[in-house]
């Protein structure tokens, strides 16, 4: 991909699909239809269906997604570790959280069978898989970028 290449990047806030030139990336963009930023470096809840499918279709970057629940202890050490490696990772990475409790159908879709469960997506198409909490952001880091195409 050239760096004067556009990009698809769906608006966390809004869902609309922006067209962004990769150079741009880490510029700070805007959503063209809600203006407010496409990223924020903090995870993007996506219990909605109709987003969820958006997100990780439309949106020419990777997508990682935490498939956790509310009441998983697991679930919440793991959270303050996802939340920095959100920081580090965007804008390269959409970050997302699914909360299986709130959108069961997505947890079912997916075959989610234990919790925290981190999915990476790529194309639209789910390349990696982890069970398991990971409590350390680097290791987060380290484990999606082990599992993206390089570019």
């Amino acid at each position: 991909m050239s760096e004067a290449e556009a990009l698809h990047i769906v608006c966390p806030h809004c869902q609309t699909t922006n067209r962004v030139r990769a150079e741009q990336l880490g510029s700070d963009p805007t959503c063209g239809q809600c203006k407010q930023p496409l990223f924020t470096g903090h995870p993007v809840a996506l219990n909605d269906v109709t987003a969820f499918d958006k997100q990780i279709g439309r949106n020419q970057i990777p997508v990682l997604v935490d498939f956790w629940a509310p009441w998983c202890g697991p679930c919440r050490m793991m959270a303050p570790a996802y939340e920095k490696a959100a920081a580090e990772l965007e804008p390269h990475v959409r970050v997302a959280k699914v909360d299986t409790e709130a959108a069961p159908a997505l947890g079912t879709r997916f075959n989610i069978r234990s919790i925290p469960t981190l999915a990476l997506f790529v194309g639209g198409k789910e390349v990696a898989r982890q069970p398991g909490a990971m409590t350390n952001p680097a290791q987060i880091a380290h484990w999606v970028k082990a599992h993206t195409p390089p570019g």
